[in-house]
């Protein structure tokens, strides 16, 4: 498994890195936060993204999408994480795209996936009942009522659940919290009575939503996947979000990283310039090496995924828990590095701490993970 970009990867990371650079820089994130745009994002941006094919790169290319390698899909969310662009490109390109083409039938693909892939149509996913993620330990979901299902629930961090045309439900439909059997999948439309979404501005001031449904009623039609049976697929989509999301970590602490080393060569003190401190060169250089064994990392499950690796599980979890611990402490040292000027609002480097702290905890933080990987390992 080679642990380097190939020619048309690295085509596709210039490219990303051009346009995010002059199209979604951090100030845009600010302008985002100060105007509270509520969507969260601008148009513009995302019709933009979705034109260059972001939004397709993971559908195979008879459903409208690219058909590109998870390599690719990870290369534009590192890109991405360097200048903290805000869009619905994970929600909907990533995640929901993965939980329809991993459980999804021919006809729900061939009728859900060419909208995702065009941006004309956003899709998220609700998931988790609590504050922490726990895909497993759903307690309430769906019942059947004749040929129809009645879905009663409340998600919680739903990204883009305020913007979404429809939201995938991750719902119990039969046996008690922690059971793998009994897990389904159901289309809902944002729109439909029952259905309440509240928006959140979460610390990174991007948007997640907390979700209820009450007594919706949904047709067959809406389920995805096989009632009951819906948790293998649903966990490689997952396992695929997690990678990609490991991926944007490392963009964020890498260019936390970059920043930081900038300012040691600007920041002087005494007249003698920081950068020469040998106690700050000993934690740059410390840092530097937790951010390339993270890279190694994230670039393994990424190619593991293309590969269909049989231990992609535990490969994911190792990327996701080594970001999580990466980032913030690339963070958390740019912050500190940067003095006091670093706490205020006047520098962009906070921004990368508060991106950092939302992303540690989705789809699982690094205990989450560590405790994941044991079990797979047989602890």
């Amino acid at each position: 498994m080679a642990l380097v970009l190939t020619e048309e990867e690295r085509m596709l990371q210039d490219s990303a890195r051009a346009f995010v650079s002059a199209n979604a820089p951090v100030s845009a994130l600010r302008k985002l936060r100060d105007t509270q745009t509520a969507t969260g994002y601008e148009q513009g941006l995302w019709q933009q993204m979705a034109e260059m094919g972001w939004a397709g790169l993971l559908i195979p290319e008879d459903a409208g999408g690219l058909g590109f390698s998870h390599v690719g899909a990870g290369v534009i969310a590192e890109e991405c994480g360097k200048t903290l662009a805000a869009s619905p490109l994970f929600a909907s390109g990533v995640m929901a795209a993965a939980v329809i083409r991993e459980a999804g039938s021919a006809e729900q693909k061939a009728a859900l996936l060419p909208s995702i892939a065009d941006g004309s149509r956003i899709l998220t996913v609700a998931i988790d009942e609590r504050s922490r993620h726990a895909p497993l330990a759903l307690t309430t979901g769906a019942a059947r009522d004749g040929d129809k299902w009645v879905l009663n629930t409340c998600k919680t961090m739903v990204l883009d659940g305020h913007v979404a045309d429809a939201i995938i439900v991750v719902a119990r439909s039969s046996g008690v919290a922690g059971d793998a059997n009994g897990i389904s999948l159901f289309l809902v439309d944002r729109e439909q009575q029952g259905v309440t979404v509240q928006p959140n501005s979460m610390v990174d001031s991007r948007n997640a939503s907390d979700l209820s449904l009450d007594n919706v009623v949904v047709g067959p039609d809406a389920l995805i996947g096989t009632a009951d049976d819906c948790w293998p697929a649903l966990e490689r989509a997952l396992d695929v979000s997690r990678v990609v999301l490991a991926a944007e970590m490392l963009g964020v602490a890498g260019e936390a990283f970059a920043r930081t080393i900038e300012y040691l060569k600007q920041r002087k003190q005494f007249d003698v310039l920081i950068g020469g401190f040998q106690a700050l060169q000993h934690r740059a250089a410390e840092l530097f090496s937790d951010i390339e064994m993270s890279r190694s990392v994230v670039l393994k499950a990424l190619r593991a995924l293309d590969d269909s690796d049989a231990d992609v599980r535990a490969i994911a979890s190792v990327a996701k828990a080594h970001a999580c611990k990466t980032v913030t402490r690339a963070a958390n040292e740019a912050v500190q590095m940067h003095g006091g000027i670093g706490m205020t609002d006047e520098y962009d480097i906070g921004f990368y701490m508060k991106r950092a702290v939302a992303l540690r905890h989705l789809l699982g933080d690094a205990y989450f993970h560590a405790d994941r990987y044991a079990m797979i390992s047989g602890y």
